[in-house]
């Protein structure tokens, strides 16, 4: 992500990352390896490593376990991204082909569970206990969570929170272990670890609904996805969910409460290119689009809020205050991002 100023402090990190990231352990197989060149090239915003080095560089954790930690973190979301994407059926991210558009089901499902087993092997390089039980701990949440995703849903009742609940799951677990891995490595206080835990939970949330925003709002080219995926897979996110509340008589709220959208087809029932266009028209003609950013704002002013914390004030001098700046501005730029 160039011309990011929040990188700059953790660049040479991030390039030590990089590295580890695409270099496969000794006697892989060639399949298994270029399907993890394919996907390391496949870019990403390398979000979770960076919240990894500068929460570490602002507590005091060693550069080598933490090098471990980043790149264990991102192995570990590269892997749930694959499987997502043999649920979802989907065959384009990023703007570049997913596994599973050139593999077969059986070799992108062993492929993703390889890619998870090297991601915690990467985590146990950094020898810490409690992290190693965080990164299970936020596996199993995420896991969870995509299994009540797909085999249930509440007939035509959704709740903010219902949908709350489900990114975090999605999203925010895992950018919050990666905010909390340094104060974690660094043996931190326990005020401060939940601190870091706290800024990654709400920059995650924030995070997701973005995304769920620029669902709607952006174009293909942007998204690297068709426009209105998540429709297509008959998921609710808030942008449609606050559409639905503002608006219930609208004949696209009446089809949606009717069931021709619901929660129970995640991953099955797939809508017409006209019925998904048809919505985000109308989601995006309403006041939806702006109610959703502006609860992505509120979650980042509660991650500010956090790194407020006075247990964070005890870090002083002009390294840490540049770290602490760098997360900041981290969180402004989630909600400023167009991609």
């Amino acid at each position: 992500m160039p011309g990011l100023s929040f990188l700059t402090p953790i660049q040479d990190e991030l390039e030590q990352v990089e590295h580890l990231l695409r270099r496969p352990p000794p006697d892989t197989c060639a399949a298994i390896g270029e399907a993890l060149v394919h996907l390391v090239d496949s870019g990403g915003k390398r979000i979770r490593p960076a919240l990894v080095l500068l929460s570490a560089r602002l507590c005091g954790a060693g550069l080598e376990r933490t090098l471990f930690a980043a790149a264990a973190i991102e192995m570990l979301h590269t892997a749930t991204l694959v499987h997502d994407d043999l649920i979802d059926g989907a065959t384009m991210r990023r703007g570049r082909s997913t596994l599973n558009a050139t593999c077969s089901p059986a070799v992108t499902v062993l492929t993703g569970d390889y890619l998870f087993a090297y991601a915690a092997y990467l985590a146990s390089q950094t020898e810490n206990t409690r992290l190693m039980r965080r990164f299970a701990e936020t596996l199993m949440i995420i896991c969870q969570g995509e299994v009540r995703q797909m085999s249930g849903g509440h007939g035509g009742r959704f709740s903010y929170r219902e949908y709350e609940q489900r990114i975090y799951a999605k999203t925010a677990s895992l950018i919050s272990l990666s905010a909390e891995a340094g104060a974690i490595l660094a043996s931190s206080d326990e005020n401060v670890i939940q601190a870091m835990r706290l800024y990654g939970k709400h920059l995650g949330l924030a995070f997701q609904i973005v995304d769920d925003v620029l669902d709607f709002t952006a174009d293909e080219q942007t998204l690297g996805k068709p426009v209105g995926s998540d429709l297509r897979q008959g998921l609710f996110t808030l942008p449609f969910l606050l559409f639905i509340e503002s608006d219930p008589q609208h004949p696209v709220a009446r089809r949606a409460l009717e069931g021709h959208y619901t929660v129970e087809a995640v991953g099955a029932s797939r809508l017409s290119d006209a019925a998904v266009r048809e919505a985000v028209q109308a989601v995006v003609e309403s006041r939806a689009i702006e109610q959703a950013m502006e609860i992505a704002g509120r979650h980042i002013e509660w991650a500010k809020e956090a790194l407020g914390s006075p247990a964070l004030s005890l870090f002083t001098g002009d390294a840490r205050r540049d770290y602490l700046a760098a997360l900041l501005e981290l969180a402004d730029f989630v909600v400023r991002r167009h991609f």
